[in-house]
């Protein structure tokens, strides 16, 4: 009996829709709510172009004047500024070795869909993290910074979160998740910390603290730090977050999912592509330093490809920098 080809069981129409349903699905920052898509995202996606203007008008400004029948009012103008993302050009390609177990399942083409959307949920949380580290880096984030890890004692505790929630000032209650190190985590499960909550379907226990859900991620910052006196220490980041903090868009790359076969080796290829917008809402990319088409995610860590242009308390983002118990 021949064996299974990869060209004999992905339909690109049906394949390419659900790997990016599913990758949402998969993505632990998408489910809690950070990570947010909607319509006119996905048209600007698929717009053209790789540097994506996104024009906003500014908050209105100016006293308010008392009326008068004898002097009119003053008009002020109304002013607009431009946010701007970059459109990410990212594929992947995978041989029949690291598909073989997949084909010889009962539904080859679920389980090879499955297996891309769980990697591209997976890039995703690297390329956000990698987009985060440049954006609180910019000297224009300042205000959306706590950084206590320099303090003797500036560790992750009750009152150093508060403070770090604080930065957002009124607008705090807006902060609906944190992102952390497993370390961090560990920490804040002996302080007691930590509570666990059921998801909206009442299925899945997931943990929280002060009524914020909690990512755990290996791939938060952890810097090694020696200074001039004292002995060295590490300092952790942790990420306070709002809905919809980080706009998705999915656009259209020209061939999303192809096939292929080199004969000679026997080897099937699967070969993936995927154009999206990931953007941290109202931090503006700048596109400073990007050697290519589109920017890896070593470019992305690059503090001067990232300028705020929303007011701090509209960016939705909190950058927390501690030490541990």
């Amino acid at each position: 009996m021949p064996s299974t080809k990869i060209a004999d069981v992905i339909v690109p129409d049906v394949f390419n829709p659900y790997v990016v349903e599913r990758t949402a699905e998969l993505s632990a920052f998408y489910q809690s709510g950070i990570i947010s898509n909607n319509e006119e995202l996905n048209r600007l996606a698929t717009s053209g172009g790789r540097i994506l203007n996104m024009p906003f008008w500014e908050d209105l400004n100016g006293d308010d004047e008392v009326l008068s029948d004898q002097t009119p009012l003053k008009p002020n103008r109304i002013e607009s500024s431009k946010d701007a993302a970059v459109l990410h050009l990212r594929g992947k390609a995978w041989g029949v070795n690291d598909l073989a177990k997949a084909l010889s399942g009962d539904d080859p083409m679920a389980a090879i869909a499955d297996l891309v959307a769980d990697y591209w949920a997976r890039q995703w949380q690297k390329l956000t993290l990698a987009t985060l580290e440049g954006v609180f880096a910019a000297p224009s984030m300042s205000d959306n910074v706590l950084d206590v890890s320099g303090e003797t004692d500036g560790v992750f505790d009750g009152d150093s979160f508060i403070d770090a929630l604080h930065r957002m000032g009124d607008a705090e209650s807006r902060l609906t998740a944190l992102g952390v190190h497993s370390a961090t985590y560990a920490s804040m499960r002996k302080q007691g910390l930590i509570e666990f909550i059921r998801d909206q379907d009442n299925n899945i226990d997931f943990p929280s603290y002060m009524g914020k859900r909690l990512i755990i991620d290996d791939s938060m910052t952890v810097e090694e730090v020696t200074p001039a006196e004292g002995d060295p220490y590490k300092a952790y980041t942790t990420y306070l977050f709002g809905q919809g903090a980080i706009g998705y868009g999915e656009g259209g790359a020209p061939v999303p999912t192809e096939t292929d076969r080199d004969s000679l080796q026997g080897e099937d290829i699967l070969i993936n592509r995927r154009h999206f917008i990931m953007h941290p809402r109202g931090v503006r990319f700048m596109d400073k330093s990007v050697a290519g088409e589109a920017p890896t995610n070593a470019e992305l860590t690059d503090q001067t490809n990232w300028q705020a242009v929303y007011e701090p308390k509209n960016i939705r983002m909190v950058a927390f920098k501690h030490k541990l118990l």
